[in-house]
This record gives C-alpha cells, structure tokens and sequence, in this order.
C-alpha cells in the first residue's frame, strides 16, 4: 500500500502543474478605437467589455507601435519594433527581414501549449480574404479556422459613400438582415467556443480574431437600432485646428476633411461604426460566458486588444488610421490574470503593445526565446499594482508615400510620455509637433509651431529619447507605396 501511495505522487504532481499551468485567451478585434463604455465613450454599448474591464486591469494609455494592420500585428506578436522586423506596409511579411524569429503564440506552443487561431490575428485583406488564411503565419498555429459568413457573400448590398475607392477603405456599411451567428464574426465565436470546450482539458493558446469594426461597416440591424442618428454628433475641432499642423500628420488617404461628404453621410458611418462595436462586444460576451460554464475562468489568463486606434472624425475630419496623433496611436488594452492583485482596477502608466509578449510569458512563468531580445518589459508589475512606478514611454510610427503633398516617401515618429507628444516627420524636415496633454489632451495646439526657449528644450530630450527606439529614416528595405 506505501509503495502504491510513493507511485501516486509524481503523478498527483503531475496533474496538480498541469491544472496550474494557466490557459490563454487572446481576444483581437479590428480597428477598434477606445470607442467602449470602460475607456469612458458615452455614446457606445458595450456592457460585456465593460464587464471583462472592471474583473481585470484596464490600461488606459496604451499604444500600438504603428497604426496600420499588418506591421502592428507583426510587431505585437514578435515583440519587435516595425524598424526591427522592417514591416511598415500591408504586404511585407516580418519572416523576410527575421525568419528564424519567434511569435509569442509560437513561443507557447514551443513550451507545451495547444495553439489554435480563430479569424483575424495577422493581416488580412478586409473583406477580400475573409474565409482565408490572409497573411497569416504558419508556425504559430497547430490548428487554423477561418469562418465566412453572410457579410461576405451579402457586398452587393453594401452602401459604399466614396464609390471611387473599394469598401475596404471606403466609409460602406450595412445593416445586414439574419443572425449574429450568420455573420463571420458571430461564426469565429461559435468556433471559438467550440475550441475551448474541445481543448478544456489541456493548456492552450486560443487566439480570437474579429474582423469588425473594420470597414465595411456590417452588423445586424438590431445593433444599428442601438444608436439613432439623431443623438449621435461628430467629433468637436476649433475652427483653425489643422492651421498648425503639418501636412505630413495626415493620412494620404484621408487629406480631405470627411472625404468631402456631407455632414448626415458621416453620421451615418459613424452609427454604423458603432453597430459593429456592439456586434463585437456581443461575440466577446458569448465568449467569456462559455468560459465561465466550463468552469475555465479561473485559471485563463484573458488578453483583449485592438491593432491600433481609430478615427471618426477628430480635427475637422479624419477618418481611419495611419495617423500619429492621440486617437491613431491609443488602443484598447485589458487584461485579466485571475491571480493579480491589481484586477477590478485601471492604470493610467505609458505602456505599449510590444509589452504584451514578455507579459504573457511572464504571467505562464516560460523563458523568454532564444531566437531575439524582446522590445517591450513585462506589465505584471502594473497588474499588481496599476499605479505602481513606471516611467512609460510609447513610441508610434508611420510611413507616408510619396504624393502632391510629400516629395518623397517620408517616415514619421511620435513619442507620448505621461504630459507630452512629439511627432517629427522625416526626421522633423517635414514638419514637427509637440502637444501638451496636461492641458491639451485633444492635441488642439501644436506648441512646436512657435516655441519659446523652454519648448524648445523640451523638444530635445523628447527627441533624444524618441531616437533611442525609433531612426526616424525613410527604409532602404522594400515597400510597396500604393500599400502604405
């Protein structure tokens, strides 16, 4: 009987690491700006974010490395910045310039985990390759599902405000007849919790990809019901505010106010903006809920993110991404560890999405990879303690083509500290700003555009410490303009 009980034991400690070894969630959503009920919008619906937010710890002041699909993507699962892995367009992937380096899902599965992805993780063409793999990574997966729902199969009835341009990067949406779960979204969360039920028993990396609020714009009607017209307004701007601002701070594909389109189209976008986030929010809800069930939350580890931040119709009309400015570099951030002390709390510290990577290894306790130094530091501090010393800076980049307004192809970088933003673009030949966000947290008053002596010796250690992390060079490595 002894010697029955002495063999028992390594296998009682076996399952006992097993059952400690925390699960993975890792929620992705497209192009959502902090546009939720926790990051204080008080026009959106989102009560199963809100709820995920307050049972975990919410950044507040996070920010992407670069507000564009397929380099920020890369540069969060690689944990490198975009002049390390050389992807600034939506064609380049990071495997050209690092192809032995190690993505963080591909890292998990290296150390034991089951690793599956659901939609949309790395670039896609939106809607071109729904159903696909886009652009996806091979390694990084054992197991791919890639859903296609009515929204694809339903374009034609798209309504498209700038017909010159493709619904991808067009104002369009659709109020769309059926179900959430004829729609790829609601699809990819029914596969979802297919696989969480399917691997239940085992340690995994599930990584969830929803493909809205990108455009188009397409949810059910019942999520448009949520916002009517009439109560919705766009964005306030003094009537001067682009005056100080250099050219290159906006997008090549956005230099005109609103598009040109009228005033009702606008709100109408943004109605159906805001659908789509409340579409989203429902497949989360359906999500965290199965999770729960299964008797799984305890011991899952949930990681909710957005690429990069979002326009809708800031400084007099900026619509989408590719900007440096406050709304173009935040994204949503959340994470909720069942274990840290800090949950039910939010942090208002500078951190970046190139922290996300050494904080889940952290949190798992696994090495750290032997393929590349990892940009970013762990936030298991701040998940302690959401207030805890920091001294956070965030640094965000962007390359424009060149077009009537640029002679040449021109890079511009920003860094955010706690008070400041400084934006230089083509290593400040092209136009500098500094915002003062103590005072000025709208970015309504470049104080670069005349600066006194004590500006201007603000602006060189922002420098300083914005030439740490970021050249500031135009890339000698390739990039496709027309896909910038």
């Amino acid at each position: 009987m002894f010697r029955i009980f002495l063999t028992l034991i390594p296998c009682f400690a076996l399952l006992h690491s097993k059952v400690k070894k925390p699960n993975v969630l890792f929620i992705a959503v497209d192009d959502l700006a902090t546009s939720l009920g926790c990051y204080g919008d008080i026009v959106a619906k989102t009560p199963h974010i809100d709820r995920l937010a307050m049972r975990g710890v919410r950044f507040d002041r996070a920010y992407n490395q670069i507000p564009l699909c397929n380099p920020s993507r890369a540069s969060l699962m690689t944990g490198l910045r975009p002049d390390q892995i050389k992807v600034y367009d939506l064609d380049r992937h990071f495997r050209d310039e690092v192809p032995e380096v190690t993505t963080l899902s591909q890292h998990f599965l290296n150390n034991g985990y089951v690793t599956s992805r659901i939609g949309k993780i790395y670039h896609y063409n939106v809607p071109a390759s729904i159903g696909t793999n886009g652009f996806d990574d091979a390694p990084s997966w054992q197991k791919t599902i890639n859903p296609r729902g009515r929204d694809k199969t339903d374009e034609e009835l798209i309504f498209n405000a700038e017909p010159h341009r493709k619904i991808s990067g067009a104002l369009s949406w659709l109020a769309a007849d059926g179900t959430d779960e004829e729609q790829t979204d609601g699809m990819i969360a029914n596969e979802a919790i297919k696989l969480i039920k399917e691997h239940k028993d085992e340690s995994f990396f599930i990584a969830v990809g929803f493909f809205r609020p990108h455009t188009p714009y397409v949810a059910p009607k019942k999520y448009f019901d949520l916002y009517p017209i009439e109560k919705l307004r766009l964005p306030f701007a003094p009537a001067n505010d682009r005056e100080d601002i250099p050219a290159a701070a906006f997008a090549h594909n956005n230099p005109i106010p609103n598009y040109n389109l009228e005033e009702q189209t606008c709100l109408k976008a943004l109605q159906a903006y805001y659908a789509c986030v409340s579409f989203v929010d429902a497949q989360v809800g359906r999500i965290l809920k199965s999770l729960g069930e299964l008797g799984l939350a305890e011991n899952t580890i949930i990681v909710f993110w957005s690429d990069h931040g979002y326009h809708l119709g800031e400084h007099q009309g900026i619509w989408q991404k590719r900007t440096l400015f406050e709304e173009g570099a935040r994204a949503p951030l959340i994470f909720l560890d069942p274990r840290a002390r800090g949950n039910g709390k939010s942090s208002t510290r500078i951190v970046e999405f190139v922290d996300i990577y050494p904080t889940l290894i952290d949190l798992a306790n696994l090495p750290h990879p032997q393929t590349q130094k990892l940009a970013g530091r762990s936030l298991a501090p701040l998940l302690e303690n959401p207030l805890a010393e920091w001294k956070g800076k965030a640094i965000t980049q962007i390359l424009r083509p060149a077009d009537s307004r640029l002679k040449k192809m021109t890079m511009g970088c920003s860094i955010r500290t706690a008070r400041w933003r400084y934006t230089e673009w083509s290593e400040g030949k092209a136009g500098i700003e500094l915002y003062d966000h103590t005072e000025d947290p709208n970015e309504f008053n470049n104080l670069a555009r005349d600066p006194s002596p004590e500006i201007r010796r603000q602006i060189g250690l922002l420098r300083k410490n914005l030439r740490l992390k970021s050249s500031g060079k135009t890339p000698t490595t390739p990039v496709n303009p027309p896909r910038l």
